[in-house]
């Protein structure tokens, strides 16, 4: 007798069952996404105990006749393909025919469904895979599924199941963002008979943000609007850079209505977010991708997750570009967050420095001279002016920092407070949210530490790191000398002879061009030894061989598996870094008003190229509710 048998439906079911059926959200994926081919425009999912003991989608769709009630139970029937040419162009979320028969064959489930082409329904019943009873019964149009003990029969998956939270969260991730995906349908979740999440239709994106993560959130986000490039459709929203994650959790992708996870657009999204948030972190995304069914094949793996792109190129630069052009074109702030009074002075944002400054030395003999407030008058409503107290030199002391006033900054300097109403006087617009536009319109005020720059402007009280903000200016700067092939450059009287590692020599094989275009003339001196005769511009002699190194290790251990445009991106930054001026450094306050007009016209002023933050502001609203005044 032969060795190869041809396997049961019932054992072939459970294997599909095992590729399928993950977990109870894998169960109320397959449901919903059958709920939506189906035309459905409300969807609700019931849960008992995690979804382990209950799991229920009720849909108001078109329903099953009787005879398809039955088939649906097959391995591989299907009605969303009839040839094979239909899947070279899937346009429905379902189409394998294998979600039905697997979930049977791990539970106990009840399909209860009418067509409104029948009078009466149908009513199916399977545990494990076998056919209990059809019964003919009065439904509504529509179809009702109910999964009860899912993986009863089949213990060893059971132990691998989490906590009932944990399951339950899973199924509302799941529910909640396809319903930010088909904003025009009615959702609702409910676990244990109590609600979590009910949302009704609405005719924009943003609206259905809103409802489901509410006005704060909405915030801290940037609308890509509808962007388009050779055939495919962009829109949804990204966080802003100050929003940084630990993991891709909070990264969630749809092609064609379709929830999925690829490594190609995760890859165009991270790259977006190059040198703009650290390393190691993730923003949070939710973008919508359409195109013509043909361009992707969504046959890849059984769960339809994974998908494959005709044009990964195109579709990976497109999604770059469109989510770092619409984070340009916010430049969006950080904002202080406001403690309540009793807190305030143990909650400033100065407490926590790097060890640098934590080893500054200040002079604590220096004296301070407070400043003293004097009624002034505006157009209508009442103004305070800022003025320096006679005597010594007028200081400003600030969160334990003592700053000095230059001449320029005890210019007047007009807070506006709120009218007997509350309201704002015309031209005052605290609801916009914050950029970074208006950064070479500040007034200096001083310096904190001799490294954190403090000035005032008509939305409130600004704080800009003096290094960042320079790291900033000159990594855009290199690049675009850079990209014209005209960087500056600084010739040593003597060059300077670094040594190399063997990987580092690897590296510099490499990319010597690179490390040409970005300003440094190097060339092989001997073994494992480089000498560079001339540098960009900025960057002091004794940082010269750190920098050489960082960038051979970056190109090692980073950009490897990255665009050339990337590793360039790396090579600006360190040389920016290196170049940039310091902490612990005075600043006249010419240079100062220098730095904010510079970074005012970058492309990118909201962070450094490592991602650190550049600007915090304490807004006038915020300024104003810390006082009481609002």
């Amino acid at each position: 007798m032969g060795r190869i048998r041809i396997l049961s439906d019932q054992i072939a079911n459970k294997i599909a069952a095992g590729e399928v059926v993950e977990r109870p959200a894998s169960v109320v994926k397959e449901l919903l996404e059958n709920s939506i081919d189906a035309g459905a425009t409300e969807v609700l999912v019931d849960a008992e105990s995690g979804g382990r003991r209950l799991l229920r989608v009720t849909d108001n769709g078109h329903g099953m006749l009787r005879d398809d009630a039955l088939l649906a139970f097959e391995r591989h029937a299907t009605s969303k393909l009839t040839t094979i040419h239909d899947l070279e162009a899937i346009a429905t979320l379902g189409f394998r025919g294998e979600a039905l028969p697997s979930i049977g064959s791990v539970s106990r489930l009840v399909l209860e469904t009418r067509s409104a082409e029948e009078p009466s329904g149908t009513r199916v019943e399977i545990a494990g895979g076998r056919l209990l009873r059809c019964d003919e019964q009065a439904f509504e149009p529509g179809t009702t599924i109910t999964v009860r003990d899912l993986f009863y029969n089949v213990p060893a998956r059971k132990k691998f199941l989490r906590s009932e939270q944990t399951e339950l969260t899973h199924i509302a991730q799941l529910v909640t963002h396809y319903s930010l995906a088909h904003s025009g349908k009615t959702f609702r979740l409910t676990h244990n008979d109590k609600e979590l999440l009910h949302v009704t239709p609405v005719a924009e994106l943003r609206e259905r943000v809103f409802q489901v993560f509410g006005g704060q959130a909405l915030e801290d986000l940037v609308d890509l609007k509808i962007r388009e490039h050779e055939g495919y459709v962009l829109e949804g929203f990204v966080s802003r850079p100050q929003v940084q994650k630990l993991n891709r959790n909070s990264i969630f992708l749809f092609v064609n209505g379709r929830l999925i996870k690829d490594r190609l657009l995760l890859h165009g999204i991270s790259s977006a977010y190059h040198n703009l948030i650290p390393p190691g972190t993730y923003p949070f995304a939710l973008l919508f991708l359409q195109c013509d069914p043909s361009e992707v094949d969504v046959n890849v793996h059984p769960s339809k997750t994974e998908v494959r792109f005709r044009q990964g190129t195109i579709v990976h630069d497109f999604v770059r570009d469109a989510v770092r052009e619409s984070l340009i074109e916010s430049r969006p702030a950080p904002s202080f967050g406001v403690p309540s009074p009793p807190q305030m002075a143990a909650a400033l944002p100065f407490s926590d420095f790097t060890q640098s400054l934590e080893n500054h030395r200040f002079d604590e003999a220096r004296p301070v001279v407070p400043l003293t407030l004097e009624p002034g008058r505006g157009e209508e409503l009442p103004v305070f002016t800022l003025r320096p107290a006679p005597a010594a030199e007028p200081r400003f002391d600030f969160g334990g920092a003592s700053i000095p006033l230059t001449e320029k900054s005890v210019q007047p300097l007009r807070l506006r407070v709120p009218d007997t109403h509350g309201g704002f006087p015309a031209g005052v617009d605290e609801s916009a949210p914050a950029s970074l536009a208006g950064l070479s319109d500040l007034r200096v005020l001083g310096q904190i530490h001799e490294s954190f720059i403090v000035a005032a402007g008509r939305d409130g009280l600004w704080i800009i790191d003096q290094h960042v903000a320079h790291e900033r200016i000159l990594f855009e700067r290199v690049l675009r000398q850079m990209a014209a092939g005209r960087v500056e450059q600084q010739r040593l009287l003597m060059p300077i002879v670094v040594e190399l590692t063997a990987a580092q020599q690897i590296e510099y094989d490499r990319i010597a061009g690179d490390l040409q275009a970005a300003g440094f003339e190097t060339e092989p001196f001997g073994n494992r030894t480089l000498a560079v005769k001339a540098a960009p511009a900025g960057i002091a002699a004794a940082d010269l061989e750190r920098v050489v190194g960082e960038v051979l290790d970056i190109a090692e251990s980073e950009l490897r598996r990255v665009s050339v445009d990337d590793l360039r991106r790396g090579i600006a930054a360190s040389v920016a870094c290196r170049a940039a001026i310091k902490i612990n450094t005075p600043l006249e306050a010419n240079k100062m008003d220098w730095l904010l007009r510079e970074l005012g016209a970058c492309a990118m002023p909201m962070s450094c190229p490592h991602g650190r933050p550049i600007a915090l502001r304490y807004s006038t609203r915020d300024i104003l509710r810390s006082f009481h005044r609002i």
